[in-house]
């Protein structure tokens, strides 16, 4: 009997699947507990119709990565931070993810999450700096953020 799981199942398999198990346990355990339900027809061209409208979307998400990447790494798109320094161009306090995002969003109108930006560590001295930012898990683009004396 083919069944397709409505969610995962251990040792069977996860949601969306196909799968072939015995005709006892498909129907008395698996399609009563809603764990699944009997891969006919119907069901298939539904689960290929679901299936075609994530890879649409993820596509999508893709492409808005992709052009985001463009603007985000033009050379006019700099972030300028104010900050406080010392005399040897140190900074009092530091810079983190946060402020970045904060500034990208109040200059460029683009919001980006704070956890997406990759910093190893917060911006501790005037100039240029590259910062790193994840958009997707295949598109990475850096932020050029000049940090100047208030």
């Amino acid at each position: 009997m083919k069944v397709i799981l409505l969610q995962d199942v251990k040792k069977q398999g996860k949601k969306g699947q196909v799968i072939e198990v015995s005709d006892g346990y498909g129907r008395n355990y698996l399609i009563k507990n809603n764990l699944a339900k009997l891969a006919d027809n119907s069901a298939m061209s539904q689960l290929n119709a679901e299936n075609e409208a994530k890879k649409r979307i993820a596509a999508e998400e893709l492409a808005e990565a992709k052009k985001l990447k463009t603007i985000i790494e033009d050379e006019k798109t700099v972030v300028e931070i104010e900050a406080k320094s010392g005399d040897d161009g140190r900074l009092f306090g530091t810079i983190p993810s946060k402020q970045v995002a904060q500034e990208l969003e109040k200059q460029y109108s683009i919001a980006i999450d704070k956890r997406k930006i990759q910093m190893t560590h917060n911006l501790s001295s005037l100039g240029y700096h590259n910062v790193e930012v994840k958009l997707h898990h295949e598109v990475t683009a850096n932020i050029r953020v000049h940090v100047i004396e208030k």
